[in-house]
């Protein structure tokens, strides 16, 4: 976690998520388990955070409105954009979305396959998952690959989108992966 001014931990089906923040926005969320030990002196409410996550996962919000505060080169800057990108409900695969950054991006002479493991790797150090949707991104043939957060919580924000099988009951239960 990049240093923080304050922090907070928000409830969520996924289990509890910790989202740091610094003067310029939200620069990570941490599900259950992977937040660092944090200064409790900064911890404090951040209300407008907390609202609109519970109104995601109440499913009556698509977008978040707060500012993120994203740190990285590049390469992972560009896919970090590529994902916000990708529209609430729809997916996509790696290799689509590593096609949709510009060539020059990557390393020249880079074969194309490798430019997707670039890009996947980018996408699983998105340091705000849900913020910034990378669960949205699955395997070239559907199946549900890579997840920081585990692949039940993956299928968990898909199905809540309607990307998936839907599970009514997921909304109102904790995880007992936690």
């Amino acid at each position: 976690m990049s240093m923080s001014s304050a922090w907070t931990i928000c409830a969520s089906p996924l289990g509890p998520l910790t989202v740091a923040a610094g003067p310029d926005g939200i620069t990570d969320v941490s599900f259950p388990g992977a937040a660092p030990r944090l200064d409790a002196a900064l911890r404090r409410p951040m209300p407008a955070v907390e609202s609109q996550l519970e109104e995601y996962f109440a499913g009556t919000r698509r977008e978040f409105e707060f500012a993120i505060d994203l740190r990285g080169g590049p390469l992972p800057q560009l896919v970090w954009a590529q994902l916000r990108e990708i529209p609430y409900g729809a997916t996509t695969s790696y290799g689509e979305l590593a096609a949709r950054i510009d060539e020059a991006a990557y390393p020249a002479g880079l074969e194309p396959y490798k430019r997707v493991r670039l890009a996947a790797a980018a996408i699983g150090r998105t340091p705000t998952p849900i913020i910034v949707p990378c669960h949205r991104v699955i395997g070239a043939d559907g199946s549900l690959t890579g997840y920081g957060g585990g692949l039940h919580r993956k299928q968990a924000l898909l199905e809540l989108e309607g990307c998936g099988k839907p599970d009514p009951a997921w909304k109102t239960r904790q995880t007992s992966l936690l």
